[in-house]
């Protein structure tokens, strides 16, 4: 070992292909590099363009009940590998994956809490869970959601991200579209709120079932919202679609959502919807 080897070992900081990843963080709209904490700090959100950066179910219920203070609900078990499939890899093998590489069983996660002092169940969908797919087991922990809700008497809200149905489970998959919209219909029938929060990619079937069902429909700056794709739209009715076609904004615009949030102001904005609402929850 040189000299210099011995020096460079004995420096008390980190090595150079540890710091990127352990210091800095790159915004994937604008490119540029923030220090990690100071990305965290600002609750994931890019200090300098303002791009709301995908997060899980950890980060949203630290981020909005009340203290981080949560009761996780958990999911009901489902069948993981229905219909045996396998495209260039094992489904069960994909599904592996995803939990070793998010810690989670599944894309969605509910937990009961408080936001602005007023109890509420909170359903997270994780975009980095195979693209926050709706299979079975996203079905059963969204239904177990509304559930607990209707159960503890409070509003049920649903934070959604996700790139459609889950391919891998065919019609099981599509069959938690009606199974959610029943379950709202008990929830409304029960007097409780339903509010959704759209985030940044909710697509496909879910946009077609419970993300577009809201008593209020609330989404985070510039999330892409959607059914089908704007290519697939653009060559099926062989026009070119507007600038900012299916972001939160233009939603706004023409109707199709109620308020653009930005993160910081989501406790807040929450808590003021739950309290009108709901307002004998909020007493």
């Amino acid at each position: 070992m040189s000299w210099l080897d011995r020096v460079r070992n004995a420096l008390p900081f980190a090595a150079k292909r540890d710091t990127a990843d352990n210091l800095w963080h790159k915004c994937r709209q604008c490119q540029q590099m923030v220090f990690v904490k100071e990305w965290e700090d600002n609750l994931n959100v890019c200090p300098r363009c303002e791009h709301h950066d995908r997060i899980g179910a950890t980060e949203r219920f630290a981020q909005l009940f009340d203290g981080g203070i949560h009761e996780l609900i958990p999911a009901p078990a489902a069948p993981e590998d229905p219909l045996k499939f396998r495209d260039t890899k094992k489904y069960v093998d994909r599904i592996k994956a995803a939990r070793t590489a998010t810690g989670d069983r599944d894309a969605y996660q509910n937990g009961f809490g408080r936001i602005s002092g007023q109890p509420v169940v909170i359903g997270v969908q994780d975009f980095a869970f195979m693209g926050g797919s709706m299979g079975v087991a996203v079905g059963e922990a969204f239904v177990a959601g509304v559930e607990q809700a209707i159960k503890r008497g409070t509003p049920y809200i649903a934070i959604t991200a996700a790139g459609g149905a889950r391919m891998q489970e065919g019609t099981l998959s599509l069959m938690q579209m009606p199974r959610a919209t029943v379950a709202l219909a008990r929830l409304r029938r029960a007097g409780l709120p339903y509010i959704v929060l759209l985030t940044d990619p909710t697509t496909g079937g879910v946009t077609a079932s419970y993300a577009m069902l809201g008593d209020v429909q609330i989404s985070e700056p510039k999330a892409l919202i959607g059914f089908a794709g704007q290519r697939v739209i653009e060559n099926t009715i062989r026009e070119k679609l507007p600038e900012g076609f299916q972001r939160a904004e233009y939603l706004l615009d023409h109707g199709m959502i109620d308020m653009v949030v930005a993160r910081k102001d989501l406790p807040e904005t929450l808590g003021r919807l739950i309290g009108y609402l709901a307002p004998e929850k909020a007493a």
